[in-house]
């Protein structure tokens, strides 16, 4: 969903070039493999670019975090940015800035705290899974490239990811909180998840950890009211904490049940502007 968007926002105003793991069908793809010892068959495209995005890891709820499900969540998030990076820092004319993808994830369980970019992360293995995909770029910074890690919350759009998971029980008026209801869930509409990516592509002084993120948080109380407000329906079918665990074991504590109260400081103090400020906007702009 979100490089699909971003492409897209991109498209009218630049030339890019997309990797892919198969045999190119135009000159506006590079074929390239991670997990191999010559990841990329050929360099030369990659010469003279003005800034590289890399967003790619295996889906965090697409299912039970096995220990061979947990490999592969960290080899798809670290061990392809850790091989970008070095590729990057290889080229005889890197670009300027490599933006990669993280995750709200780093600051763990935090309960009510008001976590910003100075936070320190939090414990677990979600949080563990953030840190080393962030140092996994380090061979692009020691090289000189500017880079940027997106410390992405919940991105709200029609397309793709939680909410499109969720349209269907709420619409049929089963949804509800989580657990407790009172865990924090930090969150960002695609249209400005988009517009901040966009924003930090040319503000070359923002360097580092940035989180994507709305600024106002909401509970998972507040969320379930607002997404049955905007389906009209009743969104009060509580699911219980310990049902999510027995179905979805680690990965529902700490991904759906944990807490992290998240505002985007350093987006706000470069002054970024948000279109949709408040959940209620977020959702109507996805819906209508």
């Amino acid at each position: 969903m979100l490089g699909t968007a971003l492409r897209r926002s991109l498209a009218p105003h630049f030339e890019t070039l997309q990797l892919v793991r198969r045999q190119p069908e135009s000159h506006k793809e590079v074929e390239w493999h991670p997990e191999s010892a010559s990841a990329f068959p050929e360099t030369n495209a990659l010469e003279g670019l003005t800034a590289a995005i890399h967003l790619a890891g295996a889906n965090l709820a697409g299912k039970r975090w096995t220990a061979a499900y947990k490999r592969e969540l960290v080899e798809s998030r670290v061990t392809t940015t850790r091989t970008l990076a070095q590729t990057l820092a290889s080229l005889a004319n890197p670009p300027k800035v490599l933006i990669v993808g993280s995750a709200t994830g780093i600051y763990g369980d935090r309960g009510d705290e008001v976590l910003d970019e100075s936070s320190a992360p939090g414990k677990g293995f979600l949080a563990d899974l953030c840190r080393a995909w962030e140092e996994a770029a380090a061979p692009a910074e020691q090289a000189g490239i500017r880079v940027v890690h997106l410390r992405s919350g919940v991105v709200i759009g029609r397309e793709g990811g939680a909410l499109a998971q969720m349209l269907p029980i709420f619409r049929l008026g089963l949804g509800g909180p989580l657990g407790s209801g009172r865990q924090w869930m930090s969150w960002i509409a695609l249209p400005d998840w988009v517009a901040a990516v966009r924003f930090l592509l040319s503000e070359e002084n923002l360097s580092g950890p940035i989180n994507l993120v709305a600024p106002n948080a909401v509970t998972s109380t507040g969320f379930a009211r607002a997404l049955g407000h905007a389906v009209h329906r009743p969104a009060i079918l509580r699911a219980p904490a310990f049902a999510l665990h027995l179905a979805m074991g680690e990965m529902a504590d700490e991904a759906l049940l944990a807490s992290a109260r998240v505002v985007p400081k350093r987006l706000l103090d470069a002054g970024f502007t948000f279109r949709d400020s408040t959940i209620n906007e977020a959702l109507r702009a996805a819906l209508d």
